[in-house]
């Protein structure tokens, strides 16, 4: 028996070789399975990290676009009420000089806006309530070279300050608020122009 306990311990080694180099090599390709599976999550990892930043640097200059525009709006809204502030006060000063300064502050723009031709001018209530002695006749000595004359018309008309031409079917709106209205976009201009100064 002898012989056989022999060959059994020799198969036994046998198989036990067999068994530790399979089971070394199912380790080794397990290893190298874990490996290659640690290598992609790592790969992956990496492609989610670059796209989350590169989704974090998109939000970021959105961000930063967008609170630009608004810092721009907020700015030109500021500029807007400066603006609009500047011409509310100019036309409450205009409508609210001394008798004398606004009579001759009308005069320079009867001057100005006169036709070379035979008018009316009409005026507000209270404007026809103050005008100072021979007011008519000055405007028309004003006026002379222009080759026309105004007479100040009995219609009473609801604005504050100015006056309106009235030459036959054409109307000439001096009222300050349309004379501020038609320069507007000149003024500020100008305004901003002075702001930025």
């Amino acid at each position: 028996m002898s012989g056989l306990d022999n060959l059994l311990n020799q198969i036994r080694n046998t198989a036990e070789e067999e068994a530790n180099a399979r089971l070394n090599q199912a380790r080794q390709q397990a290893e190298e399975l874990i490996q290659n599976k640690k290598d992609l999550a790592e790969k992956e990892i990496e492609n989610i990290k670059l796209k989350t930043d590169r989704k974090a640097l998109e939000i970021l200059e959105k961000a930063k676009s967008a609170a630009a525009l608004q810092k721009r709006n907020a700015v030109l809204s500021a500029k807007q009420q400066i603006i609009e502030s500047l011409l509310k006060t100019t036309l409450d000063k205009l409508n609210n000089l001394e008798d004398e300064a606004y009579f001759q502050i009308i005069r320079k723009m009867v001057s100005r806006y006169a036709l070379s031709q035979d008018g009316q001018i009409i005026f507000s209530e209270k404007d026809k309530n103050r005008f100072p002695a021979d007011f008519e006749e000055k405007l028309n000595q004003d006026i002379l070279s222009k080759g026309g004359s105004l007479k100040i018309s009995s219609e009473i008309r609801s604005f504050d300050g100015g006056f309106v031409l009235v030459y036959g079917d054409i109307e000439v709106n001096c009222t300050f608020t349309a004379m501020l209205a038609s320069k507007h976009e000149i003024l500020q201009d100008k305004i901003i122009r002075s702001l930025l100064a």
